[in-house]
């Protein structure tokens, strides 16, 4: 035990914090969730992909210390920021226009193909560059300078949180996708579950755009 990079009390408190993170509804889970009830359970596991390869990226930016230039740079971070929130309202501009095809459609719905499905789930994540901000501010917190090794700390510490994310959103998509099913019976329920998305895209696409001004703070 003694071996051990990080303490389990550690690994708990990644793990807590990773599942209160993963529960809070942001862009990747509702871009993932209307992705598997639009084309189905495997098109939001695809997407889930490249959401985790944004993860792990934000976390390799964030241990090698090279994330900290959205604390030096200013209006980069803020830049990211506004390309996020900018992207979220096109999505909802599409799911909520008079006579505009549905974005997320279950019915005569253009089907992605696999590489888009994966782009688009790494561009929504890296989109949201409040992930960088996250690992920075928050897996230190549990990193041991005693133990030594702390880039290695963090990288199993991060490694904890995506696990959790990835297990918890799998489980949402896969149950999101049975939803497809069930409106493909029911059309009528498409024009409702095409205003709901739209408007719940529209509102993380507004949270977002409030905090664009806010600095980027470690």
């Amino acid at each position: 035990m003694g071996l051990m990079i990080v303490s389990w009390t550690a690994m708990a408190g990644m793990v807590v914090t990773a599942l209160a993170m993963v529960l809070t509804p942001g862009p990747n889970m509702i871009y993932l969730v209307s992705r598997s009830i639009g084309q189905g359970r495997t098109a939001g596991l695809i997407s889930l992909a490249g959401t985790g390869v944004g993860f792990v990226a934000y976390l390799t930016l964030a241990n090698l210390g090279l994330a900290v230039v959205f604390v030096a740079v200013p209006w980069l971070f803020m830049g990211f920021k506004a390309a996020g929130a900018l992207y979220l309202g096109y999505l909802a501009f599409q799911a909520l226009r008079p006579g505009g095809r549905g974005l997320f459609e279950t019915t005569d719905l253009p089907r992605d193909s696999n590489a888009k499905l994966f782009r688009m789930g790494l561009v929504t994540n890296l989109l949201n560059p409040k992930a960088a901000i996250m690992y920075l501010a928050l897996i230190p917190q549990f990193i041991d300078p005693a133990r030594g090794h702390t880039a290695a700390q963090g990288f199993l510490l991060g490694g904890v949180q995506i696990t959790v994310s990835m297990l918890v959103n799998a489980a949402i998509v896969v149950a999101a996708g049975a939803v497809a099913a069930l409106i493909a019976r029911r059309p009528e329920w498409a024009v409702w579950q095409r205003r709901i998305t739209g408007t719940l895209l529209g509102a993380v696409a507004l949270l977002l755009a409030r905090e664009v001004p806010q600095r980027a703070r470690i």
